[in-house]
């Protein structure tokens, strides 16, 4: 199975801020949208965990759209004071408040012609949603302290981390702006729900950090892989990132081996069966239901297509590695091997 690859370099960025690896079959599932989201200004929201790329992605979009040569803002929600917010996004006229010297344009005019994005979205004020969603709703802002408003010409693309239709219900976020904001949602799902993406983002950030420390032709021992594919992720790819910039430095040879990851569970031998375990009783439950359904509409050859499923569905979330996905199964290397065989996924 080949990873998909998209780069695109803008200066001053992270290193993961350059490029998209894709080699999971849930990760590829989300590549269509994005293409078909991209040329178009429609709002795009972006969920998911904290280290999972929103930002990347949403710097993607920006420029596979017609705005791709104007400005693109980032800026965090989350990193405002209450009382400052407002003043950050939508500017002030000097004398409008204490230590307003200056007249200064807000996030939203510096973004004019371009794309905002704004970052962490669940964080805002109550106060400021209802701003927010007059600025989608009428293209203009009005600074503090002024009359008249900017119109302006935007995309916004908004993230967060936590689940806003819970804080629909919870009252902390308002209904209206949350549909407003969603007309796209681009899900990213965490590192260990996307095994397949793990190995090959590690390898990515080896090439990158090994040529900057020096040692350009590093790698990971198999051993150090196993620790690293086994490893839950809970800071997604940013800490896969962290974690690899730092074993390049503390290697000593051209092998990183699972004690110089850092890891709590890096150790050779500690192996288990796989990633971290997503499936729930909930998905048992709909697996059955599936079953049921297909049994009773007398789906033929139903257990061979079963197998087929299963082999290739571990086989792509292995990596394409046949110990792997043997492990997965609960079966050994060589009954595996010969199905490969058999389905002509490899050679003799």
């Amino acid at each position: 199975m080949r990873d998909t690859i998209l780069k695109f370099e803008v200066s001053a960025l992270a290193i993961r801020a350059r490029t998209f690896i894709f080699s999971d079959p849930r990760s590829k599932a989300l590549l269509p949208l994005i293409a078909r989201t991209a040329p178009s200004d429609a709002t795009v929201m972006i969920t998911g965990e904290t280290g999972t790329g929103k930002e990347l992605v949403a710097r993607y979009v920006h420029q596979q759209s017609g705005r791709a040569d104007r400005p693109f803002v980032a800026v965090n929600c989350g990193a405002f004071s209450e009382t400052l917010a407002e003043s950050e996004l939508f500017g002030h006229e000097r004398g409008s408040f204490t230590g307003a010297t200056n007249a200064r344009e807000g996030w939203f005019e510096a973004a004019n012609g371009g794309t905002l994005f704004l970052d962490e979205v669940g964080d805002l004020p109550h106060s400021l949603q209802v701003k927010l969603l007059r600025v989608l709703q009428e293209r203009e802002v009005v600074r503090i302290g002024a009359r008249r408003p900017v119109s302006l010409d935007f995309r916004l693309i908004a993230a967060t981390n936590v689940d806003l239709r819970a804080a629909v219900e919870a009252g902390k976020f308002r209904e209206d702006l949350f549909y407003r904001l969603g007309v796209v949602t681009l899900p990213l799902l965490p590192l260990r729900e996307r095994p397949a993406d793990i190995l090959p983002l590690a390898r990515h950030f080896l090439g990158v950090y090994g040529e900057k420390s020096g040692a350009p032709a590093i790698s990971l021992s198999p051993d150090a892989e196993d620790a690293v594919f086994h490893h839950a992720w809970p800071g997604n790819i940013r800490e896969l990132e962290n974690v690899i910039q730092r074993a390049t430095l503390v290697a000593p040879g051209k092998f990183i081996e699972p004690e110089h990851l850092g890891l709590a569970a890096a150790v050779p031998g500690a192996r288990t069966a796989g990633p971290a375990p997503v499936a729930d009783a909930q998905g048992l439950d709909d697996i059955r239901s599936a079953l049921s359904r297909l049994i009773s509409f007398g789906e033929p050859q139903l257990l061979d297509r079963l197998i087929d499923l299963a082999v290739r569905e571990a086989y792509a979330l292995s990596n394409e590695n046949q110990v792997r996905t043997a492990q997965a199964l609960g079966v050994t290397r060589n009954v595996i091997r010969t199905y490969l065989k058999n389905a002509g996924l490899i050679g003799d």
